[in-house]
């Protein structure tokens, strides 16, 4: 038996956290199965002896977040139900138009939070993804931390814009915890914890030349169809809703920018190729000083079923983007060094001339920095699982206030200036079309109308 009511508690609640979500047939939303035996505490079907234990009675997960996990150890991290609350609050007391709502999938609930634009016709549609991996805690940060900018709550220290300019032709809409049930796992202090709990990669899961494994214990595995996941299907809906013409999904692990495709070990996407390349040059400058380009063609190892590509591919979305905001500093310093003499030795050539980051030119830093959108064997991504918690909570994610308040100033920056960045391309391109209509008119044969 337990020593305590306390314990007993504690252990309920941390088994009822690994069911994450369970049907009704197995416990309720409202009630928890205590069943007595020599063995301690069960949860599972109900039967005649068993006692009904209300979750009020019981300590809630913010509690168990607070006495052991990211709270006790990181408390400058926000638990899920913070994320939460925040967006709830932020969406009230925002400057401009916002507004929230909860999709559900099979007992998944995601919220998607949009800031309107001060134009009913914005020329740009951002959205934002956060969290797809549970254990990539900073990313979901980052993106609380951009929401209140937006909102007017804190400033960011961009030189070329601001929130009032960008807002002007600009909406947003984003997903600040793309995986909320592993992310509560990962919150009690499993920090490797990155697939969704039926162990599913959601980044490997979306429709684009999605391929199956037999290796279903991989980090990668990619499900046993395309969307089979509630996440994922959400996920889809909501960009088919939102129609972005910017889209950007938010990981970390390394430092890296990324474009279509992921998938593709032998064509380089052709659609506004130069238009994302300039994007992500003038970030990376300000921002990264990392890698920067299209993430696929990689020798013997591509990387189906991501995000990036079917948004891209199937939305037909102009600008489409992976960034990886986080590693850890000691793996950042050889990065960016390594980064450097990249540049020193022609690769801003060798990638506007089309080449991915796959080339052989790049492939000593993916032996050392891996990244979840350019590998160079199927088989080198290393298993997490067996790592250390602390290990993989500074490999993720910054592991000091200080380190943690520069990662989301700067990315929250960054992600206002690439709307910005990508408003002016797209203003620049209708004023060229404009003109260059004007000067088919004027040279048309007199009396002969254009199609």
């Amino acid at each position: 038996m337990f020593s305590s009511a306390r314990s007993l508690r504690m252990q309920v609640l941390a088994t009822l956290a690994l069911l994450n979500g369970a049907s009704a047939a197995v416990v309720s939303q409202d009630t928890l199965v205590r069943r007595r035996a020599k063995t301690g505490v069960n949860i599972g079907f109900l039967q005649p002896e068993d006692d009904i234990v209300p979750v009020s009675e019981l300590v809630t997960s913010s509690e168990l977040e607070t006495e052991t996990g990211v709270k006790k150890e990181f408390p400058y991290y926000h638990t899920s139900q913070e994320l939460q609350s925040e967006a709830l609050r932020l969406v009230k007391s925002c400057k401009h138009g916002a507004s929230i709502k909860t999709l559900t999938d099979r007992g998944v609930s995601i919220d998607v939070v949009t800031i309107d634009s001060k134009k009913p016709n914005p020329a740009n549609r951002v959205f934002l993804l956060f969290g797809e991996h549970s254990r990539e805690l900073i990313s979901p940060e980052s993106g609380l931390f951009f929401l209140k900018a937006l909102c007017g709550e804190v400033s960011l220290a961009s030189d070329i814009t601001n929130v009032e300019k960008v807002l002007e032709d600009n909406t947003f809409q984003m997903v600040l915890n793309g995986n909320p049930r592993s992310r509560r796992i990962v919150e009690s202090g499993q920090y490797c914890v990155r697939e969704n709990p039926s162990g599913v990669d959601l980044n490997r899961n979306w429709d684009e030349m999605w391929k199956g494994t037999t290796n279903n214990r991989a980090d990668t595995n990619p499900g046993p169809h395309p969307f089979s996941e509630p996440e994922t299907r959400i996920f889809k809906q909501l960009v088919t809703e939102f129609k972005p013409t910017t889209f950007l999904t938010v990981h970390s692990g390394t430092k890296g920018m990324y474009m279509p495709w992921a998938y593709d070990m032998h064509h380089l996407a052709a659609r506004n190729e130069p238009a994302m390349m300039q994007i992500l040059k003038l970030l990376d400058a300000k921002h990264c000083k990392c890698p920067f380009g299209a993430a696929g063609k990689e020798v013997g190892y591509s990387c189906p079923g991501t995000s990036l590509d079917w948004v891209y591919d199937q939305m037909n979305t102009p600008y489409s983007f992976a960034f990886e905001i986080y590693g850890s500093p000691e793996e950042n310093e050889d990065l960016e060094n390594r980064w450097k003499e990249k540049i020193k030795s022609g690769a801003v050539s060798l990638l506007q001339e089309g080449h991915h980051l796959a080339h052989s030119h790049f492939s000593d830093i993916y032996r050392q920095h891996a990244s979840d959108f350019v590998h160079l064997r199927c088989n080198e991504e290393e298993s997490l699982q067996a790592q250390r918690n602390d290990q993989c909570f500074s490999m993720f994610n910054p592991d000091t206030k200080e380190r943690y308040e520069e990662a989301v100033q700067n990315w929250a920056t960054a992600y206002l200036e690439m709307a910005h960045h990508i408003r002016e391309q797209i203003s620049a391109n209708q004023t060229a079309a404009t003109a260059a209509a004007a000067a088919a008119a004027v040279a048309a044969p007199p009396g002969k109308l254009l199609a």
